[in-house]
């Protein structure tokens, strides 16, 4: 009788090692790890050195042997079980908010020192509720960041010139929508009603411009109108970002403490360019294809060039600090 090969990965830093049989495949852990520690496969994500990367669930090979593995580093990212049902019940929650009518907003009595009118409608355009991800470090900042996008003259103008109110605006974990052609930049659920951007980069060892993650906004807010990237889309979201550059007051970089994410008014990064790919599926999406026949091509799409020097010189900065470990 051949005997089994155990195979051992970490999970929040917890390690764990499962036995399986020599033919043993991918999806045979995916499965093991649903049942015996109820993560259900389409949160599974692994990160698999050297040379493998990233595999995330349904597997690009499928049969991939385990035994194919074993002499390799396996981190397992996906939520804790207590996690997923906690982000289940605020989603759930959401809806239920969502489909009630809304309360009228009480009437004010208005005076000459103040516009009554523009302060219900701040009110009742915005968002409803600021979550960040609780199981990523140090919440607080990115709650911070959240709510600096919520405080933002441009985005309140807007949000308030077309009505828009979103239930629930959340950031979205870096390993998550990532591949290694693309990363996922937003989404918007439901036309509204949940909206999550990506405030990390991809180490986690910071955030990433603000600049970039409002204009990704922008993108995010004409999807409560438009959900296919047709011409009506791109007008409006063209419309929501004029607005939003035309009413920011407070114009220039601002960082929420010391050095959390790159401001590109701060200096330039001439000569580096990097693939600023397209919008697909209703997501903000960077390294699509850039030969001309893909989304890249559209108008509008694609990152400016201050949003792309940014992105240079956050990876340069990784880079760096990798060759200094």
């Amino acid at each position: 009788m051949t005997d089994n090969i155990s195979l051992s990965f970490s999970h929040h830093g917890n390690p764990h090692t499962f036995d399986f049989p020599p033919t043993a495949t991918i999806s045979d852990l995916a499965e093991r790890i649903y049942t015996s520690l109820s993560i259900p496969q389409a949160h599974q994500k692994f990160i698999i050195t050297p040379k493998l990367g990233i595999l995330k669930y349904p597997f690009p090979n499928p049969i991939l042997p385990l035994s194919s593995l074993l002499s390799k580093k396996i981190i397992l990212l996906a939520p804790l079980p207590s996690e997923l049902s906690s982000l289940a019940a605020a989603a759930a929650s959401t809806s239920r908010s969502q489909a009630r009518k809304p309360p009228k907003p009480p009437a004010v009595k208005p005076t000459p020192y103040r516009d009554w009118q523009k302060s219900q409608d701040y009110a009742t355009y915005t968002f409803s509720t600021l979550r960040p991800l609780p199981y990523l470090p140090n919440p607080e900042k990115s709650l911070r960041f959240l709510q600096r996008l919520r405080d933002d003259a441009g985005i309140k103008a807007s949000m308030r010139k077309h009505k828009f109110a979103v239930g629930l605006l959340t950031e979205m974990n870096p390993a998550e929508h990532t591949t290694h052609e693309s990363r996922t930049l937003g989404l918007n659920r439901n036309r509204g009603e949940i909206i999550e951007l990506r405030l990390r980069t991809d180490a986690y060892d910071g955030y990433r411009d603000y600049r970039t993650i409002r204009k990704t906004l922008c993108h995010e807010l004409a999807h409560n109108v438009y959900g296919e990237h047709d011409r009506d889309f791109w007008d409006l979201t063209n419309a929501i970002e004029k607005e939003v550059e035309g009413n920011d007051w407070r114009a220039g970089g601002h960082a929420l403490t010391d050095q959390e994410f790159y401001n590109p008014e701060d200096g330039g990064v001439d000569g580096e360019h990097m693939d600023g790919g397209g919008w697909t599926g209703g997501e903000f999406v960077l390294g699509g294809r850039s030969d001309g026949s893909g989304p890249a091509s559209a108008k509008h799409d694609g990152l400016g060039r201050r949003e792309l020097m940014a992105q240079a010189a956050e990876e340069r900065m990784k880079r760096q600090r990798d060759a200094e470990k």
